[in-house]
């Protein structure tokens, strides 16, 4: 497999597990709605499709290479019913971080069988391929947003201010750390292939707009709403980052440097569990000016990762979420997240 096969791939399931992580991860009501019931209304963009979730459905509908739509959904079980423990607060973010990434992943998958079928009817990624990709994306995130803010930290550190102190450190690492992540999902960005994974992302926003909206789940309808969607899980990530910094900074700076290395792996539940807690106020109090402050950069940072579809992608998303809504008796006054 060649480098640019690899870079490719490996940009395709970045975005694809980051559209993962980021499904699903609040849940809100409009005003007007039962803000003691949580409805999980939203999606994620996936190759050459959307894959959609309502309470206990979900559905993925994927364009093929003849201009049709597939479709794949099924229920949904949810591990909290079985184990009530797993709601209370921060430990349900690492578990809905858990299942969404995992659910993610699933409907990234079927999406590529689908986006990359031949005309024999075959894949035309093996299982070597795909195998490769994942192993070329989890070396680079591992080694391009943590390794090597780290390791830049370390050297600012030893060569211009030996003297730093834990919250100094971590602010660099935390910076260096987001001005990595921003550089990369910008550049990939360029990339055709990921553009369209973003219009599709885009696409997503519009569908649950309209659903919001209590309107037909139309082209039309959906074609007037905007791209940018205030309860996107996009926003977890911006907390996770500011979030990072406070909690690495209880790690001492002067520890060897595996140390710090580990912690960044093994905090990343704790994180996760707070910045849901977080996003999870704030995406229910949006009519508290703090609170839209709050979700201001993740609707900047949604200017990179969405874009505006065409007809076409709007149809497949529109198509996703009546497949998922048929697995609900879901109100459209009650809708959740994008």
């Amino acid at each position: 497999m060649s480098v640019r096969q690899s870079w490719s791939g490996a940009a395709r399931l970045f975005v694809g597990a980051f559209n993962a992580i980021t499904n699903g991860l609040t849940s809100s009501m409009p005003g007007a709605a039962d803000k003691n019931v949580d409805m999980l209304i939203g999606g994620q963009a996936v190759i050459e499709g959307v894959m959609m979730r309502s309470l206990t459905g979900y559905s993925v509908a994927v364009r093929q290479p003849d201009g049709g739509i597939s479709i794949k959904k099924d229920k949904l079980t949810s591990i909290t019913k079985q184990y009530p423990f797993l709601k209370l607060p921060v430990l349900r973010g690492s578990v809905v971080l858990i299942q969404s990434l995992i659910l993610g992943m699933r409907a990234l998958n079927y999406s590529a069988s689908v986006a990359t079928e031949g005309e024999d009817g075959e894949p035309e990624m093996s299982n070597w391929a795909v195998a490769g990709s994942m192993m070329f994306a989890l070396v680079l995130g591992v080694g391009f947003f943590i390794l090597a803010p780290l390791g830049i930290t370390n050297l600012i550190r030893h060569y211009f201010a030996p003297q730093m102190g834990n919250l100094a450190y971590n602010v660099i690492d935390g910076v260096l750390r987001a001005l990595f992540f921003f550089a990369y999902i910008f550049g990939i960005s360029l990339m055709e292939e990921i553009r369209r994974v973003f219009q599709y992302h885009g696409a997503e926003h519009k569908t649950v707009y309209t659903f919001e909206a209590n309107e037909e789940l139309t082209v039309e309808n959906a074609r007037k709403k905007s791209t940018l969607h205030p309860r996107c899980g996009t926003s977890f990530l911006m907390f996770v980052m500011a979030i990072s910094i406070l909690v690495f900074s209880f790690v001492p700076s002067t520890a060897p440097f595996l140390v710090k290395f580990s912690a960044r792996i093994v905090l990343i539940p704790l994180i996760a569990g707070l910045a849901y807690e977080i996003i999870r106020f704030s995406a229910r109090h949006l009519d508290s000016a703090v609170c839209r402050t709050l979700i201001q950069p993740g609707l900047w940072l949604q200017r990179i990762t969405t874009k505006e579809p065409d007809d076409n992608q709007l149809e497949v998303a529109l198509v996703a979420l009546k497949e998922a809504l048929m697995y609900d008796a879901v109100e459209p006054q009650q809708a959740a997240v994008a």
